[in-house]
Protein backbone atom coordinates (compact mmCIF):
# COMPACT_ATOMS: atom_id res chain seq x y z
CA UNK A 1 0.00 0.00 0.00
CA UNK A 2 1.17 3.55 -0.76
CA UNK A 3 0.35 6.25 1.78
CA UNK A 4 0.58 9.92 0.78
CA UNK A 5 0.90 11.65 4.12
CA UNK A 6 0.55 15.18 5.53
CA UNK A 7 -0.76 16.82 2.36
CA UNK A 8 -3.54 19.32 1.80
CA UNK A 9 -6.26 17.11 0.29
CA UNK A 10 -8.18 18.95 -2.43
CA UNK A 11 -11.91 18.21 -2.31
CA UNK A 12 -14.91 20.07 -3.78
CA UNK A 13 -15.75 21.24 -0.26
CA UNK A 14 -12.29 22.69 0.29
CA UNK A 15 -8.85 21.78 1.58
CA UNK A 16 -8.25 19.53 4.54
CA UNK A 17 -5.09 18.15 6.05
CA UNK A 18 -4.88 14.40 5.83
CA UNK A 19 -3.50 11.17 4.40
CA UNK A 20 -4.59 9.07 1.46
CA UNK A 21 -3.87 5.38 0.83
CA UNK A 22 -3.58 3.70 -2.58
CA UNK A 23 -3.79 -0.04 -3.15
CA UNK A 24 -4.79 -2.30 -6.02
CA UNK A 25 -5.34 0.60 -8.40
CA UNK A 26 -7.86 2.28 -6.11
CA UNK A 27 -7.96 4.82 -3.33
CA UNK A 28 -8.70 2.67 -0.30
CA UNK A 29 -8.70 5.18 2.54
CA UNK A 30 -8.81 8.92 3.16
CA UNK A 31 -8.31 9.99 6.75
CA UNK A 32 -6.72 12.56 9.03
CA UNK A 33 -4.03 10.01 9.84
CA UNK A 34 -3.30 6.57 8.36
CA UNK A 35 -0.88 4.37 10.29
CA UNK A 36 1.52 2.61 7.88
CA UNK A 37 2.21 -1.08 8.07
CA UNK A 38 5.67 -2.60 7.79
CA UNK A 39 5.38 -3.15 4.05
CA UNK A 40 3.75 0.16 3.17
CA UNK A 41 5.47 2.97 1.24
CA UNK A 42 5.01 6.44 2.72
CA UNK A 43 5.47 9.64 0.71
CA UNK A 44 5.56 12.86 2.70
CA UNK A 45 3.41 15.54 1.02
CA UNK A 46 3.99 18.28 3.57
CA UNK A 47 3.46 21.66 1.92
CA UNK A 48 1.84 20.09 -1.15
CA UNK A 49 -1.67 19.94 -2.55
CA UNK A 50 -2.97 16.43 -3.15
CA UNK A 51 -5.17 16.68 -6.23
CA UNK A 52 -7.29 14.08 -7.99
CA UNK A 53 -5.44 13.10 -11.15
CA UNK A 54 -5.84 15.81 -13.79
CA UNK A 55 -7.75 15.09 -17.00
CA UNK A 56 -7.07 16.57 -20.44
CA UNK A 57 -10.19 15.82 -22.46
CA UNK A 58 -9.00 17.27 -25.80
CA UNK A 59 -5.90 15.82 -27.42
CA UNK A 60 -4.74 14.74 -30.88
CA UNK A 61 -1.91 12.21 -30.57
CA UNK A 62 -0.35 10.10 -33.33
CA UNK A 63 -2.84 11.60 -35.73
CA UNK A 64 -2.89 12.38 -39.45
CA UNK A 65 -4.57 15.77 -39.82
CA UNK A 66 -4.78 15.96 -43.61
CA UNK A 67 -1.42 17.73 -43.86
CA UNK A 68 0.97 15.69 -41.73
CA UNK A 69 1.31 13.36 -38.76
CA UNK A 70 1.44 15.01 -35.37
CA UNK A 71 4.85 15.06 -33.73
CA UNK A 72 3.69 13.34 -30.54
CA UNK A 73 2.78 9.67 -30.44
CA UNK A 74 0.67 8.16 -27.68
CA UNK A 75 3.92 7.10 -26.03
CA UNK A 76 5.53 10.55 -25.98
CA UNK A 77 2.30 12.49 -25.49
CA UNK A 78 1.02 10.57 -22.48
CA UNK A 79 4.50 10.54 -20.94
CA UNK A 80 4.59 14.33 -21.24
CA UNK A 81 1.07 14.57 -19.85
CA UNK A 82 1.96 12.54 -16.77
CA UNK A 83 5.11 14.56 -16.15
CA UNK A 84 2.93 17.67 -15.97
CA UNK A 85 0.35 16.14 -13.62
CA UNK A 86 -2.24 14.81 -16.06
CA UNK A 87 -3.22 11.19 -15.41
CA UNK A 88 -5.95 10.75 -18.06
CA UNK A 89 -6.41 12.05 -21.59
CA UNK A 90 -9.37 11.74 -23.92
CA UNK A 91 -8.12 11.68 -27.50
CA UNK A 92 -10.09 12.21 -30.71
CA UNK A 93 -10.32 9.02 -32.71
CA UNK A 94 -11.46 10.07 -36.17
CA UNK A 95 -13.62 8.18 -38.64
CA UNK A 96 -12.44 9.86 -41.83
CA UNK A 97 -14.62 9.68 -44.90
CA UNK A 98 -14.77 6.11 -46.14
CA UNK A 99 -13.80 4.75 -42.69
CA UNK A 100 -16.31 3.28 -40.25
CA UNK A 101 -16.32 4.26 -36.60
CA UNK A 102 -15.57 0.63 -35.71
CA UNK A 103 -12.47 0.71 -37.91
CA UNK A 104 -11.36 4.05 -36.45
CA UNK A 105 -11.77 2.88 -32.86
CA UNK A 106 -9.79 -0.29 -33.58
CA UNK A 107 -7.01 1.78 -35.18
CA UNK A 108 -6.77 4.18 -32.23
CA UNK A 109 -6.60 1.24 -29.84
CA UNK A 110 -3.80 -0.20 -31.96
CA UNK A 111 -1.89 3.07 -31.63
CA UNK A 112 -2.46 3.53 -27.90
CA UNK A 113 -2.77 0.14 -26.21
CA UNK A 114 0.36 -0.76 -24.28
CA UNK A 115 2.14 2.51 -25.11
CA UNK A 116 0.69 4.95 -22.59
CA UNK A 117 1.96 6.40 -19.34
CA UNK A 118 -1.34 8.18 -18.63
CA UNK A 119 -4.77 6.61 -18.93
CA UNK A 120 -6.62 7.20 -22.18
CA UNK A 121 -10.16 7.30 -23.49
CA UNK A 122 -11.52 8.22 -26.89
CA UNK A 123 -14.10 10.55 -28.35
CA UNK A 124 -15.25 9.53 -31.83
CA UNK A 125 -15.05 12.22 -34.52
CA UNK A 126 -17.51 11.76 -37.38
CA UNK A 127 -16.51 13.10 -40.80
CA UNK A 128 -19.46 11.81 -42.83
CA UNK A 129 -23.05 10.88 -42.14
CA UNK A 130 -24.97 7.90 -43.49
CA UNK A 131 -28.02 5.80 -42.72
CA UNK A 132 -25.90 3.43 -40.64
CA UNK A 133 -24.23 6.17 -38.57
CA UNK A 134 -26.65 5.90 -35.60
CA UNK A 135 -25.96 2.15 -35.43
CA UNK A 136 -22.23 2.75 -35.48
CA UNK A 137 -22.62 5.32 -32.71
CA UNK A 138 -24.52 2.80 -30.61
CA UNK A 139 -21.67 0.33 -30.98
CA UNK A 140 -19.24 3.05 -29.91
CA UNK A 141 -21.38 3.69 -26.83
CA UNK A 142 -21.23 -0.01 -25.98
CA UNK A 143 -17.43 0.13 -26.36
CA UNK A 144 -17.14 2.88 -23.75
CA UNK A 145 -17.14 5.93 -26.04
CA UNK A 146 -19.70 8.30 -24.53
CA UNK A 147 -18.84 11.40 -26.55
CA UNK A 148 -18.61 12.24 -30.22
CA UNK A 149 -17.29 15.12 -32.30
CA UNK A 150 -18.33 16.92 -35.44
CA UNK A 151 -16.90 19.91 -37.27
CA UNK A 152 -18.51 23.00 -38.74
CA UNK A 153 -15.26 23.84 -40.56
CA UNK A 154 -12.64 21.96 -42.64
CA UNK A 155 -13.96 20.70 -45.96
CA UNK A 156 -12.73 17.13 -45.42
CA UNK A 157 -14.34 16.84 -41.99
CA UNK A 158 -17.44 18.99 -41.67
CA UNK A 159 -21.05 17.91 -41.71
CA UNK A 160 -23.95 19.96 -43.04
CA UNK A 161 -26.38 21.51 -40.58
CA UNK A 162 -28.95 18.84 -41.46
CA UNK A 163 -26.44 16.07 -40.81
CA UNK A 164 -25.38 17.75 -37.57
CA UNK A 165 -29.01 17.81 -36.47
CA UNK A 166 -29.41 14.11 -37.17
CA UNK A 167 -26.20 13.42 -35.28
CA UNK A 168 -27.47 15.44 -32.33
CA UNK A 169 -30.69 13.41 -32.30
CA UNK A 170 -28.63 10.20 -32.15
CA UNK A 171 -26.52 11.70 -29.37
CA UNK A 172 -29.68 12.46 -27.38
CA UNK A 173 -30.92 8.88 -27.76
CA UNK A 174 -27.58 7.52 -26.53
CA UNK A 175 -27.36 9.96 -23.59
CA UNK A 176 -24.01 11.00 -25.00
CA UNK A 177 -22.30 14.38 -25.52
CA UNK A 178 -21.41 15.97 -28.86
CA UNK A 179 -18.21 18.03 -28.97
CA UNK A 180 -18.19 20.51 -31.85
CA UNK A 181 -15.48 22.55 -33.56
CA UNK A 182 -17.32 25.83 -34.03
CA UNK A 183 -16.17 27.90 -37.00
CA UNK A 184 -18.17 28.79 -40.11
CA UNK A 185 -16.26 26.79 -42.72
CA UNK A 186 -17.65 28.63 -45.74
CA UNK A 187 -16.61 31.98 -44.26
CA UNK A 188 -13.13 30.69 -43.43
CA UNK A 189 -12.63 29.29 -46.95
CA UNK A 190 -13.69 32.57 -48.54
CA UNK A 191 -11.56 34.73 -46.25
CA UNK A 192 -8.51 32.55 -46.80
CA UNK A 193 -8.82 33.21 -50.55
CA UNK A 194 -9.36 36.91 -49.95
CA UNK A 195 -6.40 37.31 -47.56
CA UNK A 196 -4.03 35.49 -49.90
CA UNK A 197 -5.29 37.62 -52.80
CA UNK A 198 -4.22 40.71 -50.82
CA UNK A 199 -0.67 39.34 -50.77
CA UNK A 200 -0.72 38.38 -47.10
CA UNK A 201 0.94 34.96 -47.07
CA UNK A 202 2.68 34.76 -43.66
CA UNK A 203 1.35 33.49 -40.33
CA UNK A 204 -0.33 36.86 -39.70
CA UNK A 205 -2.85 35.92 -42.37
CA UNK A 206 -4.17 33.04 -40.27
CA UNK A 207 -6.16 35.09 -37.70
CA UNK A 208 -7.34 37.47 -40.43
CA UNK A 209 -9.01 34.56 -42.19
CA UNK A 210 -10.72 33.19 -39.06
CA UNK A 211 -12.40 36.17 -37.36
CA UNK A 212 -14.30 36.03 -34.09
CA UNK A 213 -17.58 36.33 -35.98
CA UNK A 214 -16.92 32.99 -37.71
CA UNK A 215 -16.69 31.30 -34.32
CA UNK A 216 -19.67 33.09 -32.81
CA UNK A 217 -21.88 32.27 -35.81
CA UNK A 218 -21.05 28.57 -35.50
CA UNK A 219 -21.47 28.49 -31.71
CA UNK A 220 -24.89 30.12 -32.00
CA UNK A 221 -25.93 27.79 -34.81
CA UNK A 222 -24.81 24.71 -32.91
CA UNK A 223 -26.67 25.70 -29.78
CA UNK A 224 -29.93 26.30 -31.65
CA UNK A 225 -29.54 22.90 -33.34
CA UNK A 226 -28.85 21.28 -29.98
CA UNK A 227 -31.97 22.94 -28.57
CA UNK A 228 -34.07 21.51 -31.40
CA UNK A 229 -32.63 18.03 -30.82
CA UNK A 230 -32.61 18.20 -27.02
CA UNK A 231 -29.00 17.05 -26.94
CA UNK A 232 -26.03 17.84 -24.71
CA UNK A 233 -23.12 19.60 -26.38
CA UNK A 234 -19.60 20.67 -25.47
CA UNK A 235 -18.29 23.78 -27.23
CA UNK A 236 -14.63 22.94 -27.60
CA UNK A 237 -11.71 25.39 -27.47
CA UNK A 238 -13.88 28.52 -27.05
CA UNK A 239 -11.65 31.46 -27.98
CA UNK A 240 -13.72 34.64 -28.32
CA UNK A 241 -15.91 37.00 -26.35
CA UNK A 242 -18.48 36.85 -29.16
CA UNK A 243 -18.63 33.06 -28.89
CA UNK A 244 -18.98 33.37 -25.12
CA UNK A 245 -21.91 35.73 -25.60
CA UNK A 246 -23.64 33.10 -27.76
CA UNK A 247 -23.21 30.57 -24.95
CA UNK A 248 -24.57 33.02 -22.42
CA UNK A 249 -27.59 33.70 -24.62
CA UNK A 250 -28.42 29.98 -24.82
CA UNK A 251 -28.06 29.54 -21.08
CA UNK A 252 -30.20 32.63 -20.49
CA UNK A 253 -32.92 31.02 -22.63
CA UNK A 254 -32.89 28.13 -20.19
CA UNK A 255 -31.07 25.70 -22.46
CA UNK A 256 -29.55 22.86 -20.47
CA UNK A 257 -26.64 20.61 -21.34
CA UNK A 258 -24.44 23.39 -22.72
CA UNK A 259 -20.83 22.76 -21.68
CA UNK A 260 -17.86 25.01 -22.41
CA UNK A 261 -14.20 24.14 -22.79
CA UNK A 262 -11.40 26.60 -23.32
CA UNK A 263 -7.61 26.20 -23.41
CA UNK A 264 -4.61 27.80 -21.69
CA UNK A 265 -3.46 29.44 -24.94
CA UNK A 266 -6.69 31.45 -25.18
CA UNK A 267 -6.30 32.56 -21.57
CA UNK A 268 -2.67 33.67 -21.77
CA UNK A 269 -1.62 34.50 -25.36
CA UNK A 270 -2.98 36.93 -27.97
CA UNK A 271 -2.74 37.58 -31.70
CA UNK A 272 0.37 39.76 -31.45
CA UNK A 273 2.28 36.45 -31.40
CA UNK A 274 1.74 36.07 -35.14
CA UNK A 275 4.15 38.95 -35.69
CA UNK A 276 6.84 37.35 -33.53
CA UNK A 277 10.29 37.79 -35.01
CA UNK A 278 12.83 35.03 -35.54
CA UNK A 279 13.18 32.08 -37.91
CA UNK A 280 13.32 34.50 -40.85
CA UNK A 281 10.01 36.06 -39.89
CA UNK A 282 8.26 32.69 -39.58
CA UNK A 283 8.23 32.28 -35.79
CA UNK A 284 4.55 33.22 -35.79
CA UNK A 285 3.82 29.83 -37.37
CA UNK A 286 4.23 28.31 -33.90
CA UNK A 287 0.85 29.80 -33.03
CA UNK A 288 -1.05 28.71 -36.14
CA UNK A 289 -3.85 26.71 -34.57
CA UNK A 290 -7.58 26.77 -35.09
CA UNK A 291 -9.20 28.73 -33.71
CA UNK A 292 -6.33 31.23 -33.73
CA UNK A 293 -5.08 33.30 -30.84
CA UNK A 294 -7.39 36.26 -30.35
CA UNK A 295 -7.42 39.90 -29.27
CA UNK A 296 -6.37 40.92 -25.75
CA UNK A 297 -10.02 41.81 -25.09
CA UNK A 298 -11.01 38.21 -25.83
CA UNK A 299 -8.35 36.95 -23.42
CA UNK A 300 -9.73 39.23 -20.70
CA UNK A 301 -13.32 38.13 -21.35
CA UNK A 302 -12.48 34.42 -21.21
CA UNK A 303 -10.41 34.84 -18.07
CA UNK A 304 -13.35 36.59 -16.45
CA UNK A 305 -15.65 33.74 -17.54
CA UNK A 306 -13.28 31.20 -15.97
CA UNK A 307 -13.29 33.13 -12.71
CA UNK A 308 -17.09 33.43 -12.81
CA UNK A 309 -17.54 29.66 -13.15
CA UNK A 310 -18.93 29.81 -16.69
CA UNK A 311 -16.31 27.41 -18.08
CA UNK A 312 -16.69 23.69 -17.38
CA UNK A 313 -13.23 22.45 -18.30
CA UNK A 314 -9.76 23.50 -19.38
CA UNK A 315 -8.18 21.24 -22.02
CA UNK A 316 -5.25 21.72 -24.38
CA UNK A 317 -6.27 20.74 -27.92
CA UNK A 318 -2.72 19.38 -27.99
CA UNK A 319 -1.87 18.85 -31.67
CA UNK A 320 1.89 19.20 -32.00
CA UNK A 321 3.92 19.88 -35.13
CA UNK A 322 7.58 20.82 -35.29
CA UNK A 323 8.29 24.35 -36.45
CA UNK A 324 11.25 23.07 -38.47
CA UNK A 325 10.31 20.41 -40.99
CA UNK A 326 6.55 20.61 -40.56
CA UNK A 327 5.11 24.08 -39.96
CA UNK A 328 7.77 25.76 -42.08
CA UNK A 329 6.45 23.95 -45.16
CA UNK A 330 3.81 26.69 -45.17
CA UNK A 331 6.24 29.48 -46.05
CA UNK A 332 4.59 31.59 -48.69
CA UNK A 333 1.07 30.28 -47.94
CA UNK A 334 -0.26 30.32 -44.38
CA UNK A 335 -3.07 27.92 -45.33
CA UNK A 336 -0.43 25.19 -45.74
CA UNK A 337 0.91 25.53 -42.20
CA UNK A 338 -0.24 22.47 -40.19
CA UNK A 339 -2.73 23.69 -37.60
CA UNK A 340 -2.06 22.94 -33.96
CA UNK A 341 0.21 23.50 -31.01
CA UNK A 342 1.66 21.62 -28.04
CA UNK A 343 0.42 21.97 -24.48
CA UNK A 344 -0.30 18.56 -22.94
CA UNK A 345 2.68 18.80 -20.56
CA UNK A 346 2.38 22.39 -19.40
CA UNK A 347 -1.38 22.96 -18.95
CA UNK A 348 -1.38 22.57 -15.14
CA UNK A 349 1.67 24.78 -14.60
CA UNK A 350 0.46 27.46 -17.02
CA UNK A 351 -2.97 27.59 -15.37
CA UNK A 352 -1.57 27.63 -11.83
CA UNK A 353 0.85 30.40 -12.78
CA UNK A 354 -1.44 32.53 -14.94
CA UNK A 355 -4.20 32.45 -12.32
CA UNK A 356 -2.04 32.61 -9.22
CA UNK A 357 -3.97 34.40 -6.49
CA UNK A 358 -7.18 34.10 -8.51
CA UNK A 359 -7.79 30.34 -8.68
CA UNK A 360 -6.89 28.14 -5.76
CA UNK A 361 -6.37 24.38 -5.79
CA UNK A 362 -10.09 23.64 -5.43
CA UNK A 363 -10.93 25.70 -8.51
CA UNK A 364 -8.02 24.26 -10.49
CA UNK A 365 -9.19 20.75 -9.64
CA UNK A 366 -12.71 21.59 -10.77
CA UNK A 367 -11.53 22.88 -14.14
CA UNK A 368 -8.90 20.24 -14.85
CA UNK A 369 -10.23 17.12 -13.11
CA UNK A 370 -13.74 17.11 -11.67
CA UNK A 371 -15.29 19.11 -14.55
CA UNK A 372 -14.08 16.90 -17.40
CA UNK A 373 -14.76 13.76 -15.33
CA UNK A 374 -18.40 14.80 -14.93
CA UNK A 375 -18.95 16.02 -18.49
CA UNK A 376 -17.37 12.97 -20.11
CA UNK A 377 -18.71 10.09 -18.05
CA UNK A 378 -15.75 9.33 -15.78
CA UNK A 379 -17.26 10.50 -12.49
CA UNK A 380 -17.15 9.18 -9.76
CA UNK A 381 -14.28 6.82 -10.70
CA UNK A 382 -12.13 9.81 -11.61
CA UNK A 383 -12.01 13.45 -10.63
CA UNK A 384 -12.23 12.99 -6.84
CA UNK A 385 -10.27 11.80 -3.84
CA UNK A 386 -12.50 9.20 -2.20
CA UNK A 387 -12.39 5.54 -1.26
CA UNK A 388 -13.22 3.43 -4.30
CA UNK A 389 -12.08 6.01 -6.84
CA UNK A 390 -9.22 5.21 -9.19
CA UNK A 391 -5.76 5.74 -7.71
CA UNK A 392 -4.95 8.63 -10.05
CA UNK A 393 -3.34 11.31 -7.90
CA UNK A 394 -1.24 14.41 -8.50
CA UNK A 395 0.80 15.70 -5.57
CA UNK A 396 1.40 19.33 -6.48
CA UNK A 397 4.13 21.47 -4.95
CA UNK A 398 2.99 25.11 -5.13
CA UNK A 399 6.39 26.30 -3.88
CA UNK A 400 8.35 24.96 -6.87
CA UNK A 401 9.82 27.47 -9.29
CA UNK A 402 11.08 26.44 -12.72
CA UNK A 403 11.24 27.72 -16.29
CA UNK A 404 9.23 26.19 -19.11
CA UNK A 405 11.50 25.42 -22.04
CA UNK A 406 11.52 23.21 -25.11
CA UNK A 407 15.03 22.15 -24.14
CA UNK A 408 13.77 20.33 -21.05
CA UNK A 409 10.24 19.26 -22.04
CA UNK A 410 9.05 15.71 -22.63
CA UNK A 411 6.80 16.72 -25.56
CA UNK A 412 8.36 15.44 -28.80
CA UNK A 413 8.28 18.82 -30.52
CA UNK A 414 10.89 21.52 -31.09
CA UNK A 415 9.15 24.41 -29.33
CA UNK A 416 6.64 25.37 -26.67
CA UNK A 417 4.39 28.45 -26.91
CA UNK A 418 5.23 29.12 -23.25
CA UNK A 419 9.01 29.29 -23.73
CA UNK A 420 10.67 31.21 -20.88
CA UNK A 421 7.63 31.36 -18.57
CA UNK A 422 8.62 31.08 -14.92
CA UNK A 423 6.18 28.49 -13.63
CA UNK A 424 4.90 28.70 -10.07
CA UNK A 425 4.15 25.16 -8.96
CA UNK A 426 4.96 21.72 -10.30
CA UNK A 427 3.69 18.16 -10.17
CA UNK A 428 5.89 16.55 -7.51
CA UNK A 429 4.47 13.00 -7.60
CA UNK A 430 2.06 11.63 -10.20
CA UNK A 431 0.33 8.30 -9.71
CA UNK A 432 -1.56 6.56 -12.50
CA UNK A 433 -3.60 3.62 -11.24
CA UNK A 434 -1.49 3.63 -8.08
CA UNK A 435 1.80 3.43 -10.00
CA UNK A 436 4.31 6.28 -9.70
CA UNK A 437 4.57 7.56 -13.28
CA UNK A 438 6.49 10.82 -12.78
CA UNK A 439 8.44 12.68 -10.14
CA UNK A 440 9.29 16.40 -10.33
CA UNK A 441 8.64 16.61 -14.06
CA UNK A 442 10.63 13.50 -14.99
CA UNK A 443 9.17 10.13 -16.00
CA UNK A 444 9.86 7.01 -13.95
CA UNK A 445 9.70 4.81 -17.05
CA UNK A 446 6.51 3.06 -15.99
CA UNK A 447 3.66 2.78 -18.51
CA UNK A 448 0.63 2.11 -16.33
CA UNK A 449 -1.91 3.82 -18.61
CA UNK A 450 -5.05 1.81 -19.37
CA UNK A 451 -8.13 2.35 -21.52
CA UNK A 452 -10.92 4.27 -19.82
CA UNK A 453 -14.35 2.96 -20.79
CA UNK A 454 -16.77 5.80 -20.17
Amino acid sequence: MIIIANGALVTPEGLRRGDIALDGGRIVEVAARIEPGPSDTVEDATGCWVLPGLIDAHTHLQCWTGMDWTADSFETGTRAAACGGTTTIVDYATADRGVTMDEALAEWHRRADGACTANYGFHMAIAEWGDDSPGQMRRMREAGVSSFKTYLAYDHLRLTDAETLRCLEAVRELDAVLCVHCENGDVVDELQRAVLARGITGPEGHPLSRPAEAEADAVSRLLYLASIAGARVNVVHLSTELGLEAVRAARARGQRGVFVETCPQYLTLDDTRYLEEGDDGFAGAKYVMSPPLRKPSDVRALRAAVLAGEVDSIATDHCSFNLHGQKDRGRGDFTRIPNGGPGIEHRPAVMATAFEGLLGPVELARLMSEGPARVFGMWPRKGRLAPGADADVCVWDPRARWTISAATQQQAVDYTPYEGMEAHGRAHLVYVGGVLAARDGAPTGARPGTYVSR
